[in-house]
């Protein structure tokens, strides 16, 4: 895939302190933290210099046609909403009227070094928040309607223009029947016309509604924020497969060797209710156990998401690239740490303390340099991920 070579240098050669001071618009991220980080809307004039994106919008109509990507039109004809969801054909994009619509593309940063690269503009928020980068084409009056997001969000220009208007308004009631989370009463309180290169933060159920000012494109780098009732039924399952696996055998079954008669046998006795609360007060966790959900459960690869498997080769040719090319994960992996456990795609390992450093290094910069420092165990072990398709071999 083509993409701009001039934002590629942009990207690859600017000091990492003076990306952040023109990113938050000459604020420090501690400031910004601080002060707007889930708090409240920031404007962003020049956050990029120069961005004019990625790719072009055939580029982006050529990943919407791919079977692997999640991709939607939303089309606005007459005061009405339609979606439609990809993979689309080529021919539906000559079928669109010329105003009025958007296509959305969910995570390109799967499909495109450059778009991985751009988020790491955004390190200062934990790995651990980030979902995806969505690109988004739209002609002139183009749009999703006013609605909100459960997450936070940085709205970052390329090509073109977009209105964005904005609200923090409490009124979050939607059109009932709407395909989209379209807002019933939107009142607009700000407006913001935003150019290439400038961005806009907006916290968690900000009300806002982008409108394309002509032909445009928006990178929308959006952050996860998982609702406690989905944590809560993720914790539950990663204890019980835990439990599973430690209690299994007749040892570990209800069992009343001292069953007594009973005058009404349809009665739940309060002997078989102090049995069981006696084992359900076994099931027990700690900051630790918490700690390997989370891992776990923040590293996991969302359902559509399937790993490309490389030729196999023999440890010994894997051990010369490695020392000659280095290496680093692939665009669809997420690896995590907490202390001595590292988590790479929902897999939990333990690593050495021999390990940790080369392992951190790949999990923070998403890639290990060429060195002679690994360790055998190291090797063995990104030589597994690499055959999974985890990792693959840095170009030089």
């Amino acid at each position: 895939m083509r993409y701009h070579a001039d934002m590629k240098k942009n990207l690859a050669h600017v000091d990492k302190k003076q990306q952040l001071a023109s990113l938050l618009g000459g604020i420090s991220p501690e400031h910004f933290l601080a002060d707007y980080w889930q708090k409240k809307p920031l404007l962003i004039r020049a956050a990029i210099p120069s961005f004019q994106g990625l790719l072009d919008p055939n580029e982006l109509a050529g990943l919407a046609c791919e079977d692997e990507v999640q991709s939607r039109l939303v089309i606005q004809q007459r005061g009405k909403w339609k979606l439609e969801s990809g993979p689309f054909e080529e021919n539906r994009f000559a079928k669109l009227p010329e105003t009025n619509w958007t296509l959305l593309v969910q995570s390109v940063n799967h499909h495109l070094q450059e778009a991985t690269d751009l988020l790491q503009h955004f390190d200062f928020i934990p790995h651990a928040r980030l979902d995806d980068l969505m690109v988004s084409y739209a002609p002139d009056g183009g749009g999703v309607g006013p609605h909100f997001d459960s997450y936070d969000v940085f709205l970052l220009q390329g090509q073109g223009k977009r209105l964005w208007r904005v609200s923090e308004q409490d009124d979050l009631s939607l059109v009932d029947g709407a395909p989209l989370r379209i807002l019933e009463n939107f009142q607009v309180e700000q407006e913001y016309l935003l150019e290439a290169g400038d961005m806009l933060y907006l916290p968690p159920h900000v009300a806002h509604w982008g409108i394309a000012v002509g032909d445009c494109m928006t990178y929308s780098i959006g952050f996860r924020a998982p609702a406690a009732k989905e944590l809560t039924q993720e914790f539950l399952s990663f204890l019980h497969d835990d439990i599973a696996s430690m209690q299994s055998g007749a040892g570990n079954m209800y069992s009343d060797p001292d069953l007594e008669l009973q005058n009404q046998p349809a009665e739940i006795s309060a002997q078989m209710v102090n049995k069981v609360h006696n084992i359900l007060s076994n099931i027990r966790w700690d900051k630790h156990d918490v700690a390997r959900f989370l891992g776990k459960y923040l590293s996991e690869p969302k359902p559509d998401v399937f790993f490309d498997t490389p030729k196999p080769i023999t440890m010994k040719i894997f051990t010369e690239r490695l020392k000659k090319n280095g290496i680093q994960l692939s665009l669809k992996s997420q690896m995590l740490f907490h202390e001595e456990y590292c988590f790479i795609n929902g897999e939990l390992v333990e690593q050495a303390s021999a390990d940790i450093e080369a392992i951190r290094m790949l999990a923070n910069q998403r890639k290990i340099p060429p060195q002679d420092f690994y360790t055998n165990a190291l090797v063995t072990q990104l030589h597994a991920w690499y055959l999974s398709g985890y990792l693959v071999f840095s170009k030089q």
